[in-house]
């Protein structure tokens, strides 16, 4: 009763919410297919369905849905086929997708995230389960679609709509904050970035010291406002020098909180990174490399360029020895991700530790994870 109850009021109030968005479920089963489009369209979606993956294409393409809910194991086309088809267009490349798969080995979920999709959801599944999943990959399109300013305003204004919407665990409320003082310094030039800031009240200048001597302010921030993001993403020291500007309140988040809140989600990534690069374009190749790839892409290349960097172009040069962080660091990820990916290239015997060192025993499969 009470999930019935639970399930009878999340309808409801994607009744009020979803402004009759347009959902494809593609699925082999009739009966599952079936009970998903009685779901959704009680919810006020406008459901539109298909029995294979080739017929799952074609609707998509003609219909341009709003999301798109799809099985892996079917007839004419399977689910990843599907995917890779409709990433290859321009018109469907941005459409939200969810698998729906009874395959659950840690390979199957890989696959389909490495390609893109936005979200598992594991058969038999709680109808519950697949609206949230739902709900939540429509409201960050929203939000990955909006026309933000393409500078800082806009990518703060990004950060704090994901932030508040919970879609990246990054609110400054879970955080202490800071009092400081008029001529505080959060942070300085030519200094390594730690954490990226949230102006909780105050102001805040950032400036740089031109060579005459003279300071020249690069920005202002207000209450509200995050600041120390580009350093962050770049992996560089600060280009300026951040100054309370006015008695202020400060809530410090974690570099690694950051990074993890950006780089899970590829698309947010990407969207942020396209709002910052304005004005360094020099720049942007690299992010948006960062960005697009999967993780496993990005340490397999920073094991590559560190190898080839110290070692050379054969396995047989001496071990990296380099610490986590600093690989994590180097390939822009959290040192845990970093440390889990590792650890995958050893079970696939890719790579070898021994006392902390790296030995890359597959050069060639390594740099077959780029392509």
């Amino acid at each position: 009763m009470e999930r019935l109850l639970s399930l009878k009021f999340r309808i409801l109030a994607a009744k009020k919410q979803n402004k009759m968005r347009k959902i494809l479920v593609i699925d082999d089963n009739t009966d599952i297919r079936e009970n998903i489009a009685e779901i959704l369209t009680l919810g006020n979606y406008v459901v539109s369905t298909a029995e294979n993956g080739k017929k799952g294409v074609e609707i998509a393409l003609k219909e341009l849905p709003d999301l798109i809910v799809c099985d892996i194991m079917m007839p004419e086309l399977d689910g990843y086929g599907v995917l890779h088809l409709l990433k290859k267009n321009v018109s469907t490349q941005y459409i939200p997708f969810i698998f729906l798969t009874a395959k659950t080995e840690r390979m199957d979920f890989r696959k389909g995230m490495e390609m893109g999709a936005d979200d598992y959801v594991t058969k038999p599944f709680d109808d519950l389960e697949l609206l949230k999943a739902i709900e939540i990959r429509l409201k960050r399109s929203d939000i990955v679609q909006t026309q933000y300013p393409k500078d800082d305003k806009g990518a703060i204004e990004f950060i704090k709509d994901l932030s508040t919407s919970g879609l990246i665990a990054i609110d400054p409320v879970n955080y202490d904050s800071e009092p400081l003082s008029k001529k505080n310094i959060l942070y300085s030039e030519g200094r390594r970035p730690k954490y990226l800031y949230y102006v909780n009240s105050g102001k805040i200048k950032t400036f740089k010291i031109h060579e005459n001597g003279k300071e020249y302010i690069t920005n202002l921030y207000n209450t509200g406002d995050y600041l120390g993001h580009l350093a962050l993403l770049e992996n560089a020291n600060y280009d300026d020098t951040a100054e309370v500007l006015e008695d202020a309140e400060i809530v410090k988040i974690n570099k690694e909180d950051f990074l993890k809140a950006i780089y899970n989600d590829l698309t947010i990534a990407a969207r942020f990174i396209s709002l910052i690069s304005k004005d360094v374009k020099q720049k942007e190749e690299r992010l948006l490399n960062l960005a697009y790839d999967s993780l496993r892409k990005r340490v397999a290349k920073g094991l590559l360029e560190i190898h080839r960097k110290f070692g050379g172009e054969t396995a047989t040069q001496p071990a990296l020895n380099i610490s986590r962080e600093d690989i994590a660091q180097y390939v822009g990820t959290a040192t845990e991700s970093l440390i889990r990916t590792l650890s995958d290239f050893k079970s696939e015997k890719l790579i070898e530790i021994k006392d902390g060192k790296i030995n890359i025993l597959q050069l060639q499969k390594l740099d077959e994870l780029l392509y």
